[in-house]
């Protein structure tokens, strides 16, 4: 009988462990045993301007209701990089009407360009064209999105380069203009290298498979970052918001050598607030340095998102969690940053940079 309880308790113990065994690596997501003090932060300490917003609803958007959210995170500003949504003049213009009738210091527009039809002969003088009009009517800088460099095709089939000399153009009427080019380009590098083991963004993209890139398709990283640098160092009296870091918020070593290269080009923390949040006294070290050349931006509408932002920044906690697990797997480390370099983060770069914002909003 004996011996029949201790098989049978045997069995119990290999059943479990295989249910345990069978346990998907995503899966896996224990909560932290570590107890350290720490206050989440659910508005920031200075009113700030977030230069990486996207409000493609903006035509007919309830306005008062996002000013409303914005209150509670003492946002003084948002800028809308999307003012064109998906490229039609109308957009832009119901956008900025909307913004003139109901919150006309609350929000900034920019506008975007279309790279259809760039074959064309009087694409160039069109769409500097078009960059002047936008601007006449109120738009304040213009957003180009990562499918520039990367998904756009001309007639031919062929990648459409960032640094395209018939893009030149717009680029230096954005610097006579004397409004601001925030672009992004390429994807973290990650997306670009194998899918295996030893791919630190192996989780994200096996939910996100979507995001995977392919050198063959989209140009390799390298290929796209360095043609992005190459318009800055050409068009030295534009202003350029290099976002996300430039995805080199994994190296800022290498970011701080590009920004003393290249004395126009300033750059934001959109979605890469992850990449600052693990490597505390280091990151501490690069936004005291370039304190004059950093901006706040998001990158998304989801205001509880940015308790991760101001914690961050702001306060001196440790391990804390980020909001996306399969984004940053790793814990956070507030910067303590001081008050001089928050506001210069906060509001001070933005409104050397970008223009027509309302200065009352914020502290002298």
């Amino acid at each position: 009988m004996k011996s029949y309880k201790i098989i049978l308790l045997l069995l119990i113990l290999f059943s479990l462990q295989a249910t345990a065994q069978k346990m998907e690596f995503e899966d896996y997501d224990p909560p932290s045993t570590l107890v350290v003090p720490g206050t989440e932060i659910k508005k920031a300490k200075f009113p700030f301007i977030d230069v990486h917003n996207h409000q493609f609803s903006m035509p007919t958007q309830n306005l008062q209701e996002v000013v409303s959210e914005m209150d509670k995170l003492n946002m003084a500003v948002m800028v809308n990089l999307s003012g064109r949504g998906r490229g039609s003049d109308e957009h832009l213009i119901k956008s900025l009407e909307n913004v003139k009738t109901n919150h006309p210091n609350r929000f900034i527009v920019f506008t975007n360009i279309n790279l259809n039809g760039i074959d064309e002969p009087d694409w160039t003088s069109k769409t500097v064209t078009q960059i002047e009009k936008d601007v006449a009517m109120g738009a304040n800088g213009l957003k180009i999105y990562k499918s520039q460099g990367m998904d756009n095709k001309d007639s031919k089939g062929n990648r459409i380069k960032i640094d395209d000399p018939r893009i030149g153009p717009v680029w230096e009427k954005c610097g006579e203009l004397g409004i601001p080019v925030l672009i992004h380009a390429a994807d973290p590098k990650p997306f670009w290298d194998t899918h295996d083991n030893q791919n630190e963004r192996w989780l994200e993209l096996k939910l996100r498979s979507r995001r995977k890139r392919d050198a063959n398709v989209t140009g390799s990283w390298e290929t796209i970052i360095s043609e992005q640098h190459n318009i800055f160092k050409r068009h030295k009296n534009t202003k350029f918001i290099n976002a996300h870091l430039g995805w080199y918020g994994n190296d800022l070593a290498k970011l701080a050598k590009l920004m003393d290269e290249i004395p126009n080009m300033y750059t934001e923390i959109g979605a890469v607030i992850a990449e600052l949040g693990r490597q505390p006294r280091n990151a501490k070290a690069f936004l005291t340095k370039y304190q004059d050349r950093v901006m706040f931006g998001k990158d998304s509408w989801k205001p509880k998102e940015y308790y991760t932002y101001f914690r961050v920044l702001e306060s001196s906690d440790e391990y804390f969690p980020y909001y996306k697990r399969y984004h940053a797997f790793w814990k956070m480390y507030g910067l303590d940053l001081d008050d001089q370099v928050l506001k210069k983060l906060y509001y001070q770069n933005a409104l050397k940079v970008i223009p027509n914002i309302d200065k009352s909003l914020f502290p002298k």
